[in-house]
């Protein structure tokens, strides 16, 4: 039996004139961008903001490299997932990513080029969101014309997944001279109040996640939350990394270690707005010693915490926690 995963990703611009037509796509994205009248204002908004935010974060992406590099790393995990799965599965992974190429219809192309007999979708958010796995899967059922598929809707007490992170953070620990003077900084990309006002499970899930691998890790320094990434003027989760890292600084600590814990890979988010950004902002508020893990991206650990969870969709076709099928 032929089977076929489809790794979901958000995906990013591959060069900087790919910048505005990526945010232009998400940005029209009707599962971010929802209000009264929304079908006839979404484009010509998405088209503002898009032009806008392109200039904004351009000297970002150039100074990453003048793209994202996050197709280069879940191309990677697909190749190493693919790998571990085929030790005893017939198994084919591809990349589908939201915004930018190759997208789902592409993905779609390429399983039904394989002829698989079944699939497995696992978006690479441990986190479910509407914002993200939910647009990913509502992406899927337009496209998708075949039969039923096996969905993977969020993994954040996944036991190998939460190893996999505490394995990252206990390798960027090591180089503290003291881990009790050291300040835990969990980080998750914030979404809107108002969709976790919907009932969107997102916020209960980041605390449930850092609760677990602060649990598990067993360092005994001081844990905070924040969240980053905001963009608009309406209420989103708080407190922001900003603020987090000035309250950090005026309490006179010196040691921060910032764990990204909402991404998987790294990307602009991580490599510039961490490590970057507030970097410069901590070193400028007299934190002598700031450091970010970096992403899970193709780790040995992680890419098991994925084939683990993928098998167990194959072994067991319904139900389950954070599974279903559609």
């Amino acid at each position: 039996m032929t089977l076929g995963v489809v790794l979901f990703q958000l995906g990013g611009p591959d060069s900087l004139e790919a910048i505005e037509p990526f945010l232009y796509n998400l940005f029209c994205d009707p599962d971010i961008i929802d209000f009264p009248f929304a079908r006839i204002a979404r484009q010509p908004l998405a088209k503002l903001i898009s032009t806008r935010r392109a200039k904004h974060v351009a000297h970002h992406y150039a100074e990453i490299g003048g793209k994202s590099p996050i197709l280069e790393h879940t191309r990677r995990q697909a190749a190493a997932l693919e790998t571990e799965l085929r030790r005893d599965l017939d198994a084919r992974v591809v990349v589908a990513m939201r915004y930018w190429h190759p997208f789902t219809a592409e993905a779609i192309a390429e399983i039904e080029r394989l002829r698989a007999e079944q699939v497995v979708l696992l978006p690479l958010y441990p986190q479910y969101s509407k914002t993200t796995t939910g647009s990913s899967l509502n992406e899927w059922r337009r496209k998708w014309k075949g039969g039923e598929v096996q969905v993977i809707q969020e993994f954040y007490e996944d036991e190998a997944y939460l190893a996999s992170v505490v394995e990252k953070v206990n390798e960027t620990m090591a180089g503290f001279a003291d881990p009790c003077d050291v300040d835990v900084v969990f980080s998750a990309h914030s979404v809107p109040v108002s969709v976790i006002d919907q009932g969107d499970p997102y916020q209960r899930q980041i605390e449930r996640t850092t609760e677990l691998v602060w649990d598990r890790g067993g360092w005994p320094g001081r844990r905070h939350l924040c969240y980053q990434s905001k963009v608009g003027a309406s209420k989103w989760l708080a407190p922001s990394m900003h603020e987090t890292v000035k309250r950090l600084a005026a309490e006179g600590r010196k040691h921060v270690l910032v764990v990204p814990i909402s991404f998987v890979s790294d990307h602009v988010e991580t490599l510039h707005e961490i490590d970057i950004e507030h970097r410069e902002q901590a070193r400028g508020l007299g934190i002598e010693d700031f450091r970010m893990v970096p992403g899970l991206n193709d780790s040995p650990a992680f890419i098991r915490a994925l084939g683990g969870l993928v098998r167990a969709r194959v072994a067991v076709p319904a139900g389950g926690s954070g599974s279903g099928s559609i």
